[in-house]
């Protein structure tokens, strides 16, 4: 069975690099092939800062530079403000100093005061610069108002980024939980965000950890969105969790729900789920079954998956399907099955590894669900999370 499951670990690293690979492959040739005279148009890469600062004005045509196919181009930072910075995150087993580096963004025309917040967790081998970039968030930021915090895994604590959203180490997923909630409780108290409208979105490990959060800490999230996301509640190592990447838990979904939450004392989480139907690194039965987790914790299954509450509605057009779950006219959960589409961020910009101009512009369809939602009664909660921390 070991060997088994370390023969999966390293076939799942090699679809991650071989991703990499023809990304790199393909732009070397979309730059060869570009007819003479257009030459592409890039957004200067920002230096760390510490500082808030404004967007940087596009450099000069270079010959040699890809241009993205997707409109607007990677306007990363569009017309706010973009920090980088670092937060002194709660002590952590096997760590004396716990930075945890971020970016964060803070839209032009609109007061930071009262701002909802997207916190952005970005996948394996990504910086926040790129899932910026990829995400297009930072645009949806300044046309309906609301802030983007991105904090980025150290690579001393994963060689390739990845957060570690399994297993009860050291560096299980509660412990960079626990750091994430204490970066986000840190900005809400410096820059009078809205602590009722916090939302948290990953893709990939991303969404792994974002689950942890929402599961661990729902007085802090208004909702939550996984974008090819893994299942929950199984994985307790890192070869345990490329099998469930690979093929989805292998046991009943419903019972690590129980096992992992009191679903009675749960307060409800608000869960968008989207996913590739062609994507061969988290398999799309993981999609299936993290569906019916957050139907049991919004309390709209019993834990044998009957309906006890609300209603399921299903929309098949252009390639996706997406099922609505709704109780009392509002959508509580909801699913989007995107055919053809592979481990990447729908309706991204494709310039940038792992998003895809494929499907839906996952950014834009993730804040329509999150605009709807509030945390009531949500605040900081230092007290709590030192006990945790304990």
């Amino acid at each position: 069975m070991a060997k088994s499951l370390t023969k999966i670990w390293l076939g799942g690293l090699k679809r991650l690099i071989a991703i990499q690979t023809e990304h790199a492959r393909d732009t070397a040739k979309r730059s060869t092939a570009r007819p003479a005279g257009k030459p592409a148009t890039k957004l200067r890469a920002m230096k760390p800062t510490t500082k808030v600062r404004a967007a940087v004005p596009r450099e000069a045509p270079r010959p040699g530079m890809r241009e993205s196919r997707v409109r607007p181009r990677a306007a990363a930072w569009a017309d706010g403000a973009w920090t980088r910075s670092f937060h002194s995150a709660p002590a952590a087993p096997g760590r004396l100093v716990n930075h945890l580096h971020y970016g964060l963004y803070i839209p032009g025309g609109w007061a930071s005061a009262r701002l909802p917040v997207v916190v952005m967790l970005h996948g394996c081998a990504q910086s926040v610069d790129e899932f910026a970039e990829g995400t297009r968030m930072n645009l949806l930021a300044d046309r309906f108002g609301f802030a983007v915090v991105y904090p980025e895994q150290s690579k001393h604590a994963h060689a390739h980024r990845c957060w570690h959203w399994y297993g009860t180490g050291d560096n299980a997923g509660e412990v960079e939980a626990r750091a994430v909630v204490s970066l986000v409780d840190a900005l809400v108290e410096a820059h009078d965000f809205d602590g009722e409208r916090v939302y948290v979105a990953g893709l990939s490990a991303g969404a792994g950890l974002a689950t942890v959060l929402a599961t661990h800490y729902p007085e802090r999230f208004a909702a939550v969105a996984l974008h090819s996301g893994p299942t929950f509640g199984e994985a307790k190592s890192g070869i345990a969790a490329m099998d469930v990447m690979r093929r989805g838990a292998r046991r009943d979904p419903l019972e690590l729900v129980d096992e992992a939450i009191d679903v009675s004392a749960f307060p409800g989480m608000p869960a968008v789920i989207v996913h590739g139907d062609a994507d061969h690194v988290v398999a799309p039965a993981n999609a299936e079954q993290l569906t019916t987790q957050f139907l049991r914790l919004n309390g709209l299954v019993d834990a044998n998956g009957e309906r006890k509450a609300g209603e399921m509605r299903e929309d098949r057009k252009a390639g996706v399907v997406t099922r609505d779950y709704v109780r009392g006219g509002r959508r509580v959960v909801r699913l989007c099955r995107v055919q053809a589409l592979g481990h990447a961020w729908s309706g991204g910009d494709e310039a940038v590894p792992f998003h895809s101009a494929k499907g839906p512009d996952a950014s834009a369809l993730i804040w329509e669900f999150f605009k709807h939602q509030r945390r009531v009664g949500a605040v900081a909660q230092p007290a709590m999370m030192a006990a945790r921390a304990g």
